[in-house]
């Protein structure tokens, strides 16, 4: 008979499902079964050469304008192609925005994706995070019976080093910055979903700083200031040190009691994660992979002092860590805006905030990386859970259109200098190579050297494959 920190219970198999689902109930890993806590994972990424050993995720949160950024149309009709300019890039024939000179500068080094296409019309980073576009426009919380996305999948498979997470989310929560006008919100997709919270990713923290007001709310975006950072224990959701050390007592209790569990590996698979918790949290590798003081101040300003320079300069540090999967996202703050949503004032968010930033801290990430020899094996992806529609509207901005989208890619293991998919006369519809979200989420396990067709069990126990059904894109590897 097991008794937990209260009543007890017993079953023929010497290990209560309700007791240990107590203990999940409590732990870093809410939401496990026995059957999960008991499957040995023989699935592993053993004979797959990985071309990434990370994978740094920026994501334009809110649909980036394909036309006003990588897919320009200078002969649609005006009510189309907008205000901006086609440059040159420094791929012969390849033009990009002329808000973007440092980026066009760089595009040799990357691999431009034109054709994404899905039917998820949602501001929500799943289909990209997990490659599963089937999700509905009204959800705006992550779900337990999500599925689970890269980071998650790379901390099941026990990728990372020891005493660091295998996957972090930068600078926040996608959704934190709205939860005044929504409270509650958590947009789906940097989450363990149906295999658990045990392996949702390190969330940072961030308290943002604004140097004026908005003389419009939402579409008069101001720059956030700030870095991120490694949260404490105590704002973590649910988990305080007293718990902590409720956690290991219940482990104590579970060796004493049932040392011949042992041999069905369920107390060492909760001895993993609860010293995982602890080694994650009051690492000195953790801490120091968010000291941003320890760069010089050229570098902090190549990357730009803004929250997106410099959560992608903590990505840069993850990188250096070994930390798999690292997620950079666009946050909305409020009346601040910040966001890709640009139903007004597209132009003029563009011109005067979001392409600064970009065209800023997108070149250093990638100059940075070069410089210190690892771009070959890290894979930055930049782009949005959707595109905008080719027609300006009334208020001189563009409104949902997932049908079409762009994705930018640079090292890891994709071509250079290369450009896959073509869409029609405005931006509209692909013509050629559709990609969906599956089709990128598996390109991108085929590079970490995960096999995109793997399966995980549900919550129902039933396999459901980590890609969705989605194949890698042969064309654009190496």
């Amino acid at each position: 008979m097991l008794t937990v920190l209260g009543g007890s219970a017993e079953l023929c198999d010497g290990i209560t499902r309700r007791e240990l689902m107590r203990v999940g109930g409590l732990s870093l890993f809410a939401g496990a079964s026995v059957p999960r806590l008991l499957q040995a994972k023989e699935t592993t990424t053993s004979g797959r050469t990985a071309r990434a050993k990370s994978v740094i995720l920026f994501n334009l949160l809110g649909g980036p304008s394909q036309m006003d950024m990588f897919d320009l149309k200078p002969n649609a009709p005006v009510e189309v192609r907008g205000e901006f300019q086609p440059i040159d890039s420094s791929v012969p024939g390849l033009q990009v925005c002329e808000h973007l000179p440092n980026t066009a500068r760089l595009m040799h080094k990357t691999c431009l994706i034109r054709t994404v296409t899905h039917g998820y019309n949602a501001h929500n980073p799943l289909p990209i995070m997990t490659g599963f576009a089937g999700g509905s426009f009204a959800q705006i919380k992550a779900e337990p019976t999500d599925p689970p996305d890269i980071g998650a999948i790379c901390q099941y498979l026990g990728m990372g080093p020891g005493g660091m997470p295998g996957a972090v989310c930068l600078p926040c929560y996608p959704g934190w910055g709205e939860s005044s006008m929504y409270p509650g919100i958590r947009r789906p997709g940097p989450y363990g979903g149906f295999l658990g919270s045990q392996y949702d990713p390190l969330f940072a923290v961030c308290e943002p700083k604004f140097n004026r007001e908005p003389n419009v709310a939402y579409y008069d975006p101001v720059f956030p200031i700030g870095d991120p950072r490694l949260p404490s224990l105590e704002e973590l959701p649910d988990i305080t040190v007293n718990r902590l050390s409720r956690r290991r007592s219940m482990l104590d209790q579970l060796d004493t009691q049932f040392a011949t569990t042992r041999s069905s590996g369920v107390v060492d698979r909760l001895s993993h994660f609860q010293q995982h918790a602890f080694d994650m949290l009051t690492s000195s590798k953790t801490r120091d992979a968010f000291d941003l003081t320890q760069e010089t101040d050229s570098l902090r300003d190549r990357y730009g002092r803004n929250l997106s320079g410099s959560s992608l300069l903590v990505a840069r540090r993850m990188v250096e860590s070994g930390v798999p999967f690292i997620s950079v996202h666009a946050e909305i703050f409020g009346r601040y805006g910040h966001s890709y949503d640009m139903h007004e004032n597209n132009f003029g968010m563009l011109k005067e905030h979001n392409l600064p930033i970009l065209d800023q801290c997108f070149p250093a990430l990638i100059d940075d990386l070069d410089s210190r020899g690892l771009l070959d094996s890290t894979l930055v992806i930049v782009m949005g859970e959707m595109g905008r529609s080719p027609k300006i509207n009334a208020k001189a901005g563009r409104d949902h259109w997932p049908q079409c989208g762009f994705c930018l890619l640079a090292g890891g293991g994709v071509k250079s200098g290369f450009v896959f998919g073509e869409t029609d006369n405005q931006a509209a519809y692909p013509i050629s190579h559709p990609v969906s979200p599956g089709d990128l989420v598996a390109t991108i396990y085929h590079l970490l050297g995960i096999d995109p067709h793997m399966t995980v069990p549900d919550r129902l126990g039933r396999p459901v494959a980590i890609a969705h059904g989605g194949n890698p894109i042969d064309e654009i590897l190496t």
